[in-house]
């Protein structure tokens, strides 16, 4: 769950497309992402694939399925796993079902967050999100990396957020996903079961912000941003803590 509701993402839009690339060489982009704002939280699950194998994640599966699926569909990949980031109902919700339907692993998040996948049940009755407890196939860790086709993303375990949190990152295409550990503008609430203040800045300061000014990342609530904008304007990354 975010820091915060975010205006610029419209309910109304289900898709967005975006090219996760800085440079412009090759011309082509090894990778692109569709953004499909879910839940009454307005959630970015994230449909992640490879260009050159058109292989697929799904990445925080929140719930509202339907738009999951539409967006696989007019995209034309083939989903070949799904990645949690953190055990909140609104990543998480949904990741079970898919699971079913799509007869994919799921990986992620880090077994910290095991607490949350376990109860999310209890946390949709709490919100009104339809839930069911889910086990990943694979948990993840500090150095672990995670491929979507040819794409290779390094784990980063950012407590803070959530215990479990975790940023996966491609290094070669320069981006970054970061759930709700960093937002444009904000960073992740710390007053959830689990939640450290203190951790998720240390998260944030040695995980995060040495990855260079130049990582582009989607969040999980909220427009995309870089590691260089939220260093020089992010209110909650200002104090001497961060130096």
């Amino acid at each position: 769950m975010n820091g915060g509701f975010h205006p610029g993402v419209s309910r109304k839009a289900c898709r967005s497309y975006v090219f996760l690339r800085q440079s412009k060489d090759p011309p082509v982009p090894n990778v692109r992402a569709a953004i499909i704002p879910v839940t009454p939280f307005q959630q970015n699950c994230t449909l992640l694939w490879c260009e050159k194998t058109r292989k697929a994640a799904v990445i925080d599966p929140g719930g509202d399925l339907e738009r999951i699926r539409d967006a696989i569909s007019q995209s034309g990949v083939t989903v070949e796993k799904i990645l949690l980031t953190h055990g909140h109902i609104d990543h998480a919700a949904g990741a079970a079902e898919l699971r079913d339907e799509l007869g994919v692993l799921i990986e992620g998040p880090h077994q910290a967050d095991d607490f949350l996948l376990q109860h999310l049940a209890a946390q949709g009755q709490a919100y009104g999100i339809p839930a069911r407890a889910v086990a990943p196939d694979r948990w993840l860790d500090e150095g672990d990396t995670v491929t979507v086709g040819e794409l290779t993303l390094d784990v980063l375990h950012c407590p803070g957020h959530s215990p479990g949190s975790v940023v996966l990152v491609s290094k070669d295409e320069r981006f970054a996903i970061v759930g709700d550990v960093l937002f444009q503008g904000s960073v992740g609430r710390v007053d959830l079961p689990g939640g450290d203040g203190k951790a998720l800045i240390r998260s944030i300061r040695d995980k995060l912000l040495p990855l260079g000014d130049d990582i582009a990342f989607i969040c999980g609530h909220g427009p995309m941003s870089t590691i260089g904008q939220e260093r020089q304007t992010n209110p909650f990354l200002q104090g001497k803590e961060l130096l």
